[in-house]
């Protein structure tokens, strides 16, 4: 029974290696080992082909849907070049319009300048009318010598002050007399629902010196004064002292 044992397990053993070493043997296969960086070249190698592949297919799928890449870079060069060409025509022409901007400017200016000065002629001119009638009215005039008058007498309202403009006068003789004394305004005013009388210049006015005038003959006279705020002039009298006398005066109504 032990013999029958051990020539079983010796037959079983001898089968393994036959199967191992004889026909029935299992096939090796001999392989080449080849580094990993070899491996990652051909994984890289195989995607670069796959993307132009696909590249290929894609522009090929564009050009069949009637979109030429070619024609479509060519477009943009175009499209390009003429941007390029407007942004100079447009730097050119920003350049014409300061440069016109600048003259029309200085023209401008010239123009405001001489308007200005004919205003100022134009003025000039007026009063020189005004005078030359007050001198042709003192000529024509009989009176004694150092008669004074008031001639040509323009109140206005300027802002929040009023502005005067009188011409005063007086016949002369052989002797030519001196006129030395002060202008003084007697304005009749509305305030508060009050007629109020405001005499110019008042006894503290620090800028009564203004008031004080001396001529031969003529004298031109121009000038303004403030009154309170919320009165309105209702007229205003204007009188030449000397001495404190009284020696001529005009009312003008506003």
């Amino acid at each position: 029974m032990r013999w029958t044992l051990a020539n079983t397990r010796l037959a079983l053993t001898l089968r393994r290696w036959r199967g191992r070493f004889g026909i029935s043997a299992p096939r090796v296969a001999v392989r080449t080992h080849l580094p990993w960086h070899w491996h990652a070249l051909g994984v890289v190698a195989v995607l670069a082909v796959s993307l132009a592949l696909a590249g290929w297919i894609y522009d090929a799928g564009r050009r069949f849907a009637g979109f030429d890449r070619s024609a479509t870079e060519e477009e943009l060069g175009s499209l390009r070049a003429k941007s390029a060409e407007l942004t100079r025509e447009v730097s050119r022409l920003r350049s014409f319009a300061d440069a016109s901007e600048s003259k029309l400017q200085i023209e401008l200016t010239a123009q405001q300048q001489l308007t200005r000065q004919v205003k100022a002629l134009e003025e000039e001119n007026v009063k020189l009318k005004e005078d030359l009638s007050v001198f042709e009215n003192l000529a024509q005039a009989e009176g004694p010598e150092g008669n004074l008058s008031i001639n040509g007498l323009r109140i206005e309202a300027d802002a929040d002050q009023y502005r005067y403009r009188m011409l005063v006068a007086m016949r002369g003789g052989k002797k030519d007399p001196e006129f030395n004394g002060s202008l003084q305004f007697a304005v009749n005013m509305q305030q508060d629902g009050k007629s109020v009388m405001m005499v110019l210049p008042s006894a503290t006015d620090p800028a009564a010196k203004k008031y004080i005038i001396n001529f031969k003959h003529f004298r031109r006279i121009e000038g303004t004064f403030k009154i309170p705020a919320g009165a309105r002039v209702k007229s205003v009298e204007v009188r030449l002292l000397q001495e404190g006398e009284l020696k001529a005066s005009k009312s003008v109504a506003m």
